[in-house]
């Protein structure tokens, strides 16, 4: 008897049988997966189907290309702030002859990532698509994300870059003639701008406007300069500077931990604002050492190439917040294969889905790199062998830090284009899930 209930004897063996068997198909099944027999993981079929489709050993590609819709802006919002005198402003782009970006444009090079996007659209050829990430299409309705090809960083660095001066107005004239355009397009407004891309690397680019568009994919440097409001990761997309030295091609030195005879190097401006403090007291703490060089100095065309000689003879390439975590230093120490010494509490890294910086890269927080000693310590008895693994994985891995034209497969903005890629189940879900909200904003009053 059990619970006032008569069980009858051979239902319960039956029972019993039963769960003796099901615990042995389980183990059984675990043991495929845990086994250590093997190295090799299988994977079941719903997680197959439930996961992008990748191929490749290091880099990740989507099944079929990125449909993108370029709009059709004037020229004034774009290639034509190339040339001061160019003609025909008010007409969209329309030639295959692509304006190459002006070989002294100094600093300005380092935000251009808008115009590298835009010439990989315009530069589609026939029968080219199988390459590459992205494809242009020339009907919104058949687009995956809608790009909006307005140099914001480059109208920044030439109508308003002192933030005061009344040219300014220019910029903010030209922010507000793009809002317009999209918030009269059908497809901004199907997407509330969502599947919209749009990008900002400059820290003050389309900086009148930004909370206007707020909604739409940024392609933003870092986070350092955004509230939470405006860009965050989960939404935008973290893209490298443009380095501004020369890659190093030959970089084939027989034994190149003996060859770079500087052990830290850096070379930059050491007044910098918010977490960029860090930099005057490393100035203090590092200055005098033997093997570091610290250099307090401008950015101009002849210090590129200081900076660059000065990489390639070093080791490490001290890479410390500047007025936003991140700076274009760092693009320019992984091209010149010098392991990057990041210190920064709140850097963002691009293409941290598909790269381990670690790999390749040292971190220190604020704190340690102020202690004293510390980091030169770890520097000086760093082990010759992994710092030489971490310096051939620099060489495998500079090309995905590389922007082109016409582009190269896994280079920076086919990179780009595929991050952008990643973001459709996201941008799809808030695009559906806002039309049939009756209150939008449930989910924040919890």
């Amino acid at each position: 008897m059990f619970g006032g209930l008569a069980v009858k004897p051979l239902p319960c063996l039956c029972i019993l049988a039963l769960l003796i068997l099901s615990l042995f198909l389980t183990t059984l099944d675990l043991k495929g997966y845990f086994s250590t027999e093997s190295t090799t993981f299988s994977y079941t079929p719903l997680e197959q189907h439930s996961r992008p489709n990748y191929r490749g050993s290091h880099s990740a590609h989507c099944e079929s290309p990125l449909k993108v819709y370029m709009y059709d802006l004037p020229r004034r919002f774009n290639l034509g702030m190339l040339k001061k005198n160019s003609s025909d402003l008010d007409l969209p782009w329309t030639s295959s002859k692509i304006p190459p970006w002006p070989q002294r444009s100094g600093l300005k090079k380092q935000h251009s990532i808008e115009y590298w996007m835009m010439v990989y659209l315009l530069g589609q050829h026939v029968g080219e698509e199988g390459e590459r990430t992205a494809v242009r299409v020339a009907d919104p309705d058949q687009a995956d994300v809608f790009y909006v090809p307005f140099f914001a960083s480059l109208s920044f660095n030439t109508h308003g870059q002192n933030m005061r001066d009344p040219e300014t107005e220019f910029d903010k004239k030209l922010q507000i003639e793009v809002v317009d355009m999209l918030k009269r397009s059908k497809s901004w407004q199907r997407s509330g701008g969502r599947d919209h891309v749009i990008v900002i690397h400059h820290p003050n680019a389309f900086r009148f406007l930004r909370d206007e568009v707020n909604a739409s994919i940024f392609v933003v440097a870092d986070f350092g300069r955004y509230p939470r409001s405006v860009s965050f990761l989960r939404k935008d997309v973290v893209a490298p500077y443009v380095h501004v030295v020369d890659t190093y091609v030959n970089d084939d030195s027989s034994d190149p931990f003996e060859s770079r005879t500087m052990l830290l190097y850096f070379r930059g401006r050491t007044k910098r604002k918010d977490e960029g403090f860090v930099r005057l007291k490393l100035a203090k703490i590092l200055g005098n050492h033997k093997r570091v060089h610290f250099e307090d100095s401008l950015a101009t065309t002849e210090g590129f190439e200081v900076a660059k000689q000065g990489m390639r003879s070093s080791r490490f390439c001290l890479h410390p917040a500047g007025d936003t975590p991140s700076s274009c230093r760092l693009f320019d120490a992984i091209v010149s294969h010098c392991v990057p010494v990041i210190v920064s509490d709140r850097i963002e890294l691009p293409f941290e889905d598909e790269i381990d910086y670690q790999e390749f890269s040292l971190f220190f927080s604020v704190k340690e790199a102020l202690r004293p000693g510390y980091l030169m310590q770890k520097l000086e008895t760093f082990p010759k062998e992994k710092w030489l693994k971490m310096w051939n994985k620099l060489k495998q891995v500079a090309h995905h830090f590389e922007y082109q034209y016409p582009p190269i497969k896994d280079d920076a903005v086919n990179m780009l284009w595929r991050q952008i890629h990643r973001k459709l189940p996201a941008v799809n879900l808030a695009i559906h899930r806002t039309k049939r909200l009756k209150i939008p904003d449930w989910w924040e009053r919890r």
